[in-house]
């Protein structure tokens, strides 16, 4: 294949999953919309839930992401049977691990006062997890039949009910946060049911899709019964890709301490200006999913030229969004932000002008962000994680988060050093997946290759 069909063969399958994580996104976005318009201690408030909630989500959903490599080189292999086997114990694995963090999510004022928070946003972090929690058992069963279809290439059906989610999301948080037609204004905590309801109803339509249409698997057919073997092969894979997961989405979620210990209006535009980074991050997030995928069918067919000039045309691929991203940020930064923020707040002026200026750093380091996310979707797809897992370790806790607080205070930059810190974990993290792939991984693919 040329450059032009491997470009189409990924895009076909990327933009469906694109799609998808923005509509995914759409559902946080619209969260912290309506609570930024609602007021900006509630605002700051579910800046530190949805962080401690999604830290321990992504961490639990790499048994999932364990399971698109595994099926995608299964599948390749005409193999259903460890197709079935290797799906139904990532979602053995998911619930075990939704009962194991469960009591984090229930007592988490405690938690979030003991690492510096006030009293007062940590009462009403607490209120949005005791309700949210109950939504993390849908929402990893969801991730966990999202990457079987998407191992499968079967991506549209995804995008679609993600979509329709992401839909039912608007006038649930709008009648349950303002109390509107009828319904009692629960604030922070509308946004809280209206997101379980948003989890359960996508799990249900992902479920009744996967039974209609690939009845050849029959995923839940003695769902009961265990498989040791297979149990172990997932968590062995899994487990560092959640770790790895872990680690970068948890030095994120640690640098919204210190913006908290910097003040409400801070944390706010720091809030907002993740919320806007992510949006654009999902292109290069569904790209590192097609990478996966493509890079496993090609090791399933023992295809490694196939391996490397598709993995050559998505960091291409990955090189434009980043430069549309760096655009949008650095030209409509003021209309980014302000969306995010009620007209009639007193604090608009100055969280906008904040936000605007994380928003300018955000663009230095999207670059960075996009090329270990890619090369992570790489190097996943030839199940090599454990080693990735290291590295990007290292690079967000050695590195990254230390440079946040070195920056930020004794430095004396404040917000602005708490990105650049994250900057430079990005940087870091970026260079050794690069060098992780482009020589150990291209030997590793040749080896898996003939070993096959």
């Amino acid at each position: 294949m040329n450059f032009r069909a491997h470009a189409r063969a990924t895009l076909a399958l990327g933009l469906p999953l694109i799609g998808g994580h923005l509509a995914q996104f759409a559902i946080g976005f619209t969260d912290t919309l309506m609570m930024g318009w609602y007021g900006v201690p509630e605002l700051a408030a579910l800046t530190l839930a949805s962080s401690l909630f999604f830290t321990l989500f992504l961490f639990g959903s790499g048994f999932a992401r364990a399971v698109m490599p595994m099926v995608a080189t299964f599948a390749a292999q005409g193999d259903d049977v460890s197709v079935r086997r290797s799906t139904r114990m990532a979602l053995w694995l998911s619930g075990l691990y939704f009962a194991a963090v469960l009591p984090v999510l229930w007592l988490s004022a405690p938690i979030l006062r003991g690492l510096g928070q006030s009293p007062e946003i940590a009462a009403l972090a607490q209120t949005y997890l005791r309700i949210a929690s109950l939504g993390m058992l849908p929402a990893l069963g969801v991730m966990v039949l999202k990457n079987y279809l998407a191992g499968l290439e079967d991506t549209r059906v995804a995008m679609v009910i993600t979509l329709a989610a992401a839909a039912l999301n608007v006038p649930a948080n709008y009648a349950l946060v303002f109390g509107n037609w009828g319904a009692p204004e629960m604030g922070i905590a509308g946004a809280a049911v209206a997101s379980v309801l948003v989890q359960t109803v996508s799990l249900l339509l992902v479920v009744a899709y996967a039974l209609r249409k690939r009845p050849e698997h029959q995923l839940f057919v003695r769902f009961w019964r265990a498989d040791g073997e297979m149990f172990s092969r997932v968590f062995r894979l899994g487990l560092p890709i959640g770790l790895t997961t872990l680690a970068e989405v948890a030095m994120f979620a640690a640098a919204a301490l210190p913006m908290g210990w910097l003040g409400n209006v801070p944390l706010a535009a720091h809030g907002v200006a993740l919320q806007i980074t992510s949006a654009t991050f999902m292109m290069q997030v569904g790209l590192s999913n097609a990478a996966t995928v493509r890079v496993g069918n090609a090791l399933g067919r023992r295809d490694l030229g196939h391996l490397l000039a598709g993995a050559r045309v998505v960091v291409v691929l990955g090189a434009v969004g980043v430069a549309l991203s760096m655009a949008l940020f650095l030209l409509l930064p003021e209309t980014l932000v302000g969306a995010f923020v009620d007209p009639e707040d007193p604090a608009r002026d100055e969280i906008i002008a904040t936000g605007k200026r994380f928003l300018f750093f955000a663009a230095l380091f999207q670059l960075a962000d996009a090329a270990q996310v890619l090369h992570l979707g790489l190097l996943r797809g030839l199940q090599d994680t454990r080693v990735p897992m290291i590295m990007a370790s290292v690079a967000y806790w050695g590195i990254g988060l230390p440079s946040t607080l070195l920056f930020a205070f004794p430095l004396g930059l404040g917000g602005i050093g708490v990105w650049l810190g994250l900057t430079l974990g990005l940087a870091v993290a970026a260079a050794l997946l690069i060098w992780r792939f482009w020589t150990r991984g291209a030997a590793l693919a040749e080896a898996q290759v003939s070993a096959a």
